[in-house]
């Protein structure tokens, strides 16, 4: 089967390959996580269609768990979680600010996330496939030790 270059088809392919789709929002194919049955989240994990395909997956440390801390330390937290992924030859490809409105008072923020956002190119869907299960296995979320 040739790399799928649609969200389509790569939605088809990782659907076919086991995987839960999310949503998909632009190139990007978002998988899901189920942590109860019934209840499906957002994995921070995603395929990236395209001439190349990528894994690609985010990280975060929210800022009412290190209250005091600064931006630039709150990303060292988030990148710390992708250790083993650089490793692996991920690269880091964005950052992210982004505020938890209070859903009942936009006025108000309830916290915000300081996110990394890795991605590494494939050569197939097989090791997409592989990457995705990596990318699934890691801790997203910085916490206090």
């Amino acid at each position: 089967m040739p790399n799928p270059s649609t969200t389509t088809d790569l939605k088809k392919a990782l659907m076919a390959e086991g995987f839960e789709v999310y949503r998909t929002l632009g190139t990007a194919v978002l998988l899901a996580d189920r942590v109860r049955d019934n209840l499906i989240m957002d994995s921070a994990v995603a395929a990236v269609a395209g001439d190349v395909l990528k894994a690609r997956f985010s990280v975060r440390a929210q800022r009412n768990d290190f209250p005091g801390e600064s931006e630039e330390q709150l990303f060292q937290r988030a990148r710390l979680l992708a250790h083993s992924a650089l490793q692996r030859g991920y690269e880091e490809a964005q950052t992210s600010i982004v505020p938890m409105v209070d859903p009942s008072d936009k006025t108000r923020s309830l916290d915000t996330w300081f996110e990394v956002s890795f991605e590494k190119s494939v050569a197939d869907v097989s090791e997409l496939v592989t990457e995705l299960h990596f990318a699934l296995s890691l801790d997203k979320l910085a916490s206090r030790a």
